[in-house]
């Protein structure tokens, strides 16, 4: 059910507390992404991450494993945006990096900022909080995977 919203008159998409996502300008085609309207930021499960400078400018490059382990390795680097400490939901601050990065869902593309953390054990590799979802989603608890599974290739090249 769509609503009014804040996005230019245009009214609101609904989501279910679960989604399947891509993030095209990564290199990801598909992944779980678990809705949480209590976290402000969104959070990307990675195995590796390294830092670098790339023209005088800091990128974070990183590998992860959007669907079940050992099938479908990315490797992708994007440019620092900031570094800052977040809280977790047991009350653990750590200093995280974030980044830029496209996301898909939904039929909608939108820049969204997204912190790269430690989510090995958790059910979904991404957290999409509220600031990702502000304006353009409202998120309906009792439904899940409203909108189904993206193809599984992105249609060419990164963005």
């Amino acid at each position: 059910m769509a609503r009014p919203g804040a996005q230019r008159g245009r009214a609101m998409v609904e989501l279910g507390w679960r989604e399947w996502v891509s993030l095209p300008s990564l290199g990801i085609a598909r992944m779980r992404a678990k809705i949480d309207t209590g976290a402000r930021s969104s959070a990307l499960h990675v195995d590796a991450q390294w830092r670098y400078t790339e023209g005088g400018a800091p990128v974070v490059g990183f590998r992860i494993t959007p669907g079940i382990a050992g099938h479908g390795v990315v490797e992708a680097c994007a440019p620092v945006v900031d570094e800052r400490d977040v809280v977790d939901s047991g009350g653990r601050r750590t200093r995280r990096v974030f980044l830029a990065a496209q996301l898909r869902v939904a039929g909608i593309d939108r820049m969204i900022e997204l912190n790269l953390a430690d989510r090995r054990g958790m059910r979904f590799p991404m957290l999409l909080g509220r600031s990702a979802i502000a304006g353009v989603f409202t998120v309906d608890p009792a439904r899940s995977s409203i909108h189904g599974r993206p193809p599984r290739h992105l249609p060419g090249p990164p963005v």
